[in-house]
């Protein structure tokens, strides 16, 4: 037997127990990722942190066309040093979000998932104001992408239960 083939026997063995267990990929045709694309409306966002992470969420659910779900969120953000030097101060800042989230089904009004995720993300301090203001703003845009993702695939996760 080749390598080639050896493989091949080797990979759709791998897979196997996955299939006896009922795995389905959430984006498969009829999966859960594609029963909530274009079916859920974040509530407007209120500052550029909500913005991005509504911006966020639409890349990975879609932008709602006739949405059948609501979702309300409430972000709040918090900084803690995580290196200092000394006679310099911090030069490395954490960055910790924690996004409280509920989605509702528009028709009956009844909270479908909810729930709290919490991440943190870091930037570094320079000699400058400016370049430190634009490192924290990029931070605070990584951060709200990496809790829109986990958001995400939260519900994903709850409407496949």
């Amino acid at each position: 037997m080749s390598l080639f083939e050896r493989r091949q026997v080797l990979g759709m063995l791998a897979v196997l127990p996955l299939a006896a267990c009922g795995f389905t990929p959430a984006y498969a045709p009829g999966g859960a990722g594609l029963a909530l694309r274009g079916q859920v409306r974040a509530a407007d966002p209120t500052d550029s942190r909500g913005f991005d992470f509504v911006a966020a969420l639409e890349e990975r659910l879609g932008r709602p066309a006739s949405p059948r779900y609501d979702l309300d969120y409430d972000i709040s953000l918090s900084e803690r040093g995580s290196a200092r030097v000394a006679g310099v101060g911090e030069t490395r800042i954490s960055v910790i979000g924690t996004v409280r989230y509920a989605l509702t089904d528009r028709a009956s009004g009844e909270t479908v998932s909810s729930g709290s995720i919490r991440n943190f993300t870091n930037y570094s301090t320079t000699s400058t104001q400016l370049a430190s203001l634009r490192a924290r703003e990029d931070a605070e845009r990584r951060l709200m992408r990496i809790l829109a993702d986990q958001v995400a695939t939260r519900l994903i996760a709850a409407q496949a239960e």
